[in-house]
């Protein structure tokens, strides 16, 4: 029998498994790069480790604040996860949350909506407005 953690634990889970939308972040260089090539390959980061990260919506923000701060020139990639299907793997990360990785290059076909991703004079990056508050 699950205890209560358990099962928000698995609520939590299989909302994460079902976003629509996924999101990757990255500079403007490196998309123009990816639309050269007709696939993105990933960044720097994702090489080294061998997968593409992805954010959820909820997840995008702080992913944002920890691993591109006061970073200029970037753009958050919406990515329609249904196109990609199994091929996303979700996989406990940061606070054990549950983030989409993708092992092998995304095909532009599967990218829905590109936005700018500027700075506010904070230093904090500023989201559509589609995303509203996050939510833990």
């Amino acid at each position: 029998m699950e205890s209560g953690f358990e099962s928000i634990k698995t609520v939590k889970t299989l909302k994460a498994m079902t976003e629509r939308n996924i999101y990757k972040i990255c500079s403007k260089s490196e998309w123009a790069a990816a639309q050269a090539a007709g696939v993105y390959e990933g960044s720097e980061l994702d090489l080294k480790d061998g997968f593409i990260h992805f954010s959820t919506a909820a997840q995008s923000r702080s992913t944002a604040a920890k691993y591109f701060a006061w970073q200029l020139d970037l753009l958050l990639i919406e990515i329609d996860a249904a196109v990609l299907g199994d091929e996303i793997k979700w996989e406990a990360a940061r606070e054990g949350q549950l983030f989409p990785h993708l092992y092998s290059a995304l095909p532009l076909s599967a990218v829905s909506a590109v936005h700018d991703l500027p700075l506010d004079d904070q230093g904090a990056h500023v989201f559509p407005m589609e995303f509203g508050v996050e939510t833990p």
